[in-house]
């Protein structure tokens, strides 16, 4: 084991001890953040609370052009976790713990290169990425602080991920009028019916897109997700209740889609209102998002970054790139590890990512 990689599962050690599970997001300025504070000697350090549980911090020594970012939540353990997990195990070939995958590991790997090279670095840390609400990054954004790019950690086994899908959450609600369900219903008496009819042409609609393809990526993914309204079986359902979700690729309009998945409602839905969105890697449209793939790609090959498929999950990256930054997707272990029980990143994936990341420092950028 390398010095290096040693140090970096001392930090990873002490950063899984962190509760910053989200939710519930019951995470303030102290506790990870003063840990981090501690440990980046030489470094113009800023904590920011931006309400609700989320806080960032902004880390910069000397005069780099590159920034990393790694958010510091993880997603609630469940009960299949065979110990504490918060408490990181050591295998033979791997660490277990809560964050250790999704992506505390990374966290680590930064404090550890920092402190083994006086480089120049810039460092953000996030704490709200794992429950939809990025407001330490819309905050960062809105400073415009020039960067000539920007390294998002996430789980991709140590390769640079340039593409990758944007994500659209949707409620819709269903009005009917109740009744006794043994005479004969006109189509839009019952708000269950109105929804498996919407589904069914969502679903049909979501199969035509099949062909469609961005990068190495092909068709819409679509699912939905929750359905509920309704009495019981002989009544006829007044109200019902639909939360599905989608993932365009870089080339595919979210309003257009939405518009499209709204309007095979018949009659019109009583709401239909998205929750969440999240563009696409890279952002723009099909020119825009080819060239900055591009510019990603030149980036990528400049760090010596062995450059990786694009993936079908959502990363915040597509935010750093929807607001003009060349921005790639590099982080440590499988994203089948993430949010699962006994969550773990084996110690070559933190190797590579930790020796990747001090020579991007120690060279300077």
């Amino acid at each position: 084991m390398t010095d290096l990689l040693a140090s970096t599962l001392q930090h990873l050690h002490a950063l899984v001890s962190f509760d910053t599970r989200n939710p519930p997001r019951a995470i303030t300025t102290g506790g990870i953040f003063d840990y981090l504070r501690a440990n980046l000697p030489g470094f113009n350090v800023e904590v920011i609370d931006h309400g609700a549980g989320a806080v960032s911090l902004y880390a910069v020594r000397g005069t780099p052009k590159y920034l990393f970012n790694v958010h510091l939540d993880t997603v609630p353990d469940s009960p299949h976790w065979s110990a504490d997990p918060h408490v990181m195990r050591r295998m033979d070939d791997r660490v277990v713990g809560l964050g250790v995958c999704d992506i505390k590991g990374a966290a680590a790997a930064l404090v550890a290169a920092a402190n083994a090279s006086d480089g120049n670095a810039a460092f953000l840390f996030s704490s709200d990425e794992e429950a939809n609400d990025p407001r330490c990054i819309a905050a960062f954004l809105a400073r415009g602080l020039p960067y000539e790019a920007v390294l998002v950690a996430e789980p991709t086994m140590s390769e640079a991920v340039l593409a990758h899908r944007g994500i659209s959450s949707v409620l819709m609600q269903f009005a009917g009028r109740a009744g006794h369900a043994s005479g004969k219903q006109d189509a839009a008496a019952s708000a269950l019916h109105q929804a498996m009819r919407w589904g069914n042409r969502a679903l049909d609609h979501v199969e035509s897109l099949a062909s469609a393809r961005f990068g190495g990526l092909t068709g819409l993914r679509f699912n939905i997700g929750r359905v509920e309204g309704g009495i019981k079986a002989n009544m006829i359902a007044p109200a019902a209740e639909v939360r599905f979700g989608f993932r365009p690729l870089p080339s595919m309009d979210i309003d257009a889609l939405l518009a499209t998945f709204a309007g095979f409602a018949e009659p019109e839905a009583a709401v239909f209102s998205e929750t969440f969105r999240g563009p696409s890697l890279p952002a723009g449209d099909i020119a825009e998002a080819e060239n900055r793939r591009l510019l990603a790609r030149d980036v990528a090959d400049a760090l010596e970054l062995p450059i990786g498929n694009a993936v079908d999950f959502w990363t915040e990256a597509s935010l750093f790139s929807a607001a003009g930054y060349t921005t790639l997707v590099f982080g440590p272990g499988d994203i089948a590890q993430a949010h699962t029980a006994d969550e773990f990143v084996t110690l070559d994936q933190l190797q590579r990512y930790t020796d990747a990341v001090h020579r991007i420092i120690a060279a300077g950028a």
